[in-house]
């Protein structure tokens, strides 16, 4: 399958590196804003064409797939160009600025057959089923309450404080926190407690949000473009609990009784990178003639859609344009 990537960035640089040892994809072809730009990522990632501009890059005929790497602001703009111009879509999380937007595109792709993707990677690893595996296995007994944190020093980055990247701390780390939560215990909500501080610009820096379900439990989720953090997911069942080392790149996880002695460990499989496993998802759905990838489909990208635009509303944080 022939990738064609929008964007020349950081992360098209780190995917493009899967890309290149994968044998079911082609680093076909790449395109940015200045076309010296698209050649040197070209020449520095395998890829066989490069593009000054992305209307030219969705024209060429050739490209299967492509592969949405810029901010978030451009999300939408470059995935409905993509979708106009019949291509199958992988796009970089957070899918879209809000979920107005990812509803008209998802409606799009599906009105003309077309594949629409989040890449939202966690969800894709095949890890991640083991973890709900394991929890549904009863080894710590009735899940009860959940934690995921996710923080970096990242407020330097310029994509994280303006408001028109879609900048704050929610789009670009508490997304992962939010699958987290979705993946292992549902979205069966009943209410949601939060508070965020605020940077200069007006975005969200760090936030600490609490799902409460229906049934009772609870979901205590943290994330922070201020500091670093431990990016631990815990899940505590009235006979042990499970910790999972890492909610962005889950790799190990290990599940202890209320005492202290050890009930389990569990590893990831080896793999290239992680962000294969997006890249398979979509082929498959492609080849199976699909408009969503099974462990990610429309419907889970929208409820975290609607969820940041609900936690945004509380928070009083707009995007320019927007009237959530």
């Amino acid at each position: 399958m022939r990738i064609g990537i929008i964007g020349a960035g950081h992360i098209a640089g780190k995917v493009s590196k899967t890309l290149a040892q994968m044998d079911e994809v082609r680093c076909y072809a790449v395109a940015a804003r200045e076309l010296w730009r698209a050649a040197a990522f070209a020449g520095e990632n395998g890829f066989e064409k490069s593009y000054g501009s992305y209307e030219a890059l969705v024209r060429d005929p050739e490209v299967e797939l492509v592969y949405v790497a810029t901010p978030h602001s451009f999300h939408y703009p470059h995935v409905k160009l993509a979708l106009e111009h019949g291509k199958h879509v992988l796009c970089e999380k957070s899918f879209m600025l809000n979920a107005r937007e990812a509803e008209e595109l998802t409606t799009l792709a599906r009105q003309k057959g077309l594949l629409l993707a989040e890449a939202i990677w966690t969800r894709y690893m095949p890890f991640s089923k083991t973890i709900k595996e394991v929890v549904d296995s009863g080894v710590i007994g009735n899940a009860r309450m959940l934690s995921a944190n996710l923080g970096y020093p990242v407020d330097w980055k310029e994509r994280l404080v303006k408001p028109e990247l879609g900048g704050g701390a929610l789009l670009d780390l508490g997304v992962y926190c939010l699958n987290f939560a979705l993946m292992y215990f549902g979205s069966d909500i009943a209410d949601i407690r939060t508070a965020c501080v605020k940077g200069e610009s007006g975005v969200d820096m760090q936030e600490t949000v609490a799902l409460i379900y229906r049934d009772g439990r609870i979901a205590n989720l943290h994330a922070t473009a201020l500091c670093a953090t431990d990016r631990q997911g815990v899940i505590g069942g009235d006979k042990g609990f499970l910790v999972v080392d890492n909610i962005n790149n889950p790799t190990s996880a290990t599940a202890w009784d209320r005492y202290g002695t050890q009930l389990g460990h569990w590893e990831a499989p080896a793999r290239i990178s992680g962000f294969e496993y997006e890249f398979l998802a979509c082929k498959e759905a492609i080849e199976a003639g699909r408009c969503e990838p099974a462990d990610m489909p429309h419907s889970e990208t929208l409820k975290v859609m609607r969820l940041m635009d609900a936690l945004r509303a509380q928070w009083g944080v707009r995007f320019p344009g927007e009237s959530i």
